[in-house]
């Protein structure tokens, strides 16, 4: 298949490149020069970035701070990241605009459906932060929610694995990979890729889920990888 516009949800780890925490100016560069990539191939391109890089709200909870506070710290992680991505893309000459669900507008413009349409439109990488601006919605829920709005043409999930498997393959040498899976299996078989809302949100609005090894995205030839069949799991149906 070929995608025109795409929603990308990425990890704060990709951010990392090794630190066991922060944000590491190579990997930042890396990335934006493989998003240029994608966007010089005539790909519109939305991004969701988690914060675990930096912080982990849910963590918090046996710190005796309440779930609420704690997702709000770690929606601020994602705007710090997003703020990171957006000047290592301008400094590589890709347009890029964040936009963030947690309003702080000293730092990034508040998002809105009609500002992310017309930041598409321009060609412009949109950066969507702050999760869904509300605690208990995790960045996959906010991934989901963002492609929805912006009718992209399917979510990409980059991982540590190379695609969906029937149990963790890192820790099981049995698991069996899913080249093609429905959404219905994914959520009956709790698989857990993704949280069920946000599976539930795409099936909803008929977005496919590409789950892909997040080391494939330095790919040069990684807009060409997109429409091969057998590339990482495909989630539709």
């Amino acid at each position: 298949m070929t995608y025109q516009r795409i929603l990308l949800k990425l990890s704060g780890e990709m951010l990392m490149q090794g630190q066991p925490f922060g944000i590491d100016a190579n990997a930042c560069q890396l990335l934006a020069k493989s998003l240029s990539h994608l966007q010089l191939a005539g790909i519109e391109i939305g991004i969701v970035i988690g914060g675990g890089n930096i912080f982990r709200g849910i963590h918090l909870e046996s710190m005796g701070i309440a779930r609420s506070p704690a997702d709000q710290m770690g929606m601020l992680a994602t705007l710090i990241n997003g703020i990171a991505l957006q000047e290592s893309l301008e400094s590589v000459g890709c347009k890029a605009k964040v936009l963030t669900a947690l309003e702080c507008p000293k730092v990034a413009e508040t998002y809105t459906w009609r500002a992310a349409m017309h930041a598409l439109a321009s060609k412009q990488v949109v950066i969507f932060v702050g999760g869904t601006g509300n605690p208990y919605f995790t960045t996959d829920t906010a991934a989901a929610l963002r492609a929805s709005e912006i009718k992209a043409d399917a979510l990409l999930k980059a991982t540590k694995v190379d695609g969906i498997y029937s149990k963790d393959p890192l820790k099981h040498a049995d698991a069996v990979k899913y080249h093609t899976l429905s959404y219905t299996q994914m959520l009956a078989e709790r698989l857990e890729v993704m949280d069920a809302t946000a599976v539930a949100l795409c099936r909803s609005n008929r977005i496919p889920i590409l789950v892909f090894d997040m080391k494939r995205l330095h790919d040069k030839n990684f807009p060409q990888l997109l429409s091969q069949q057998g590339f990482g799991s495909l989630v539709s149906g």
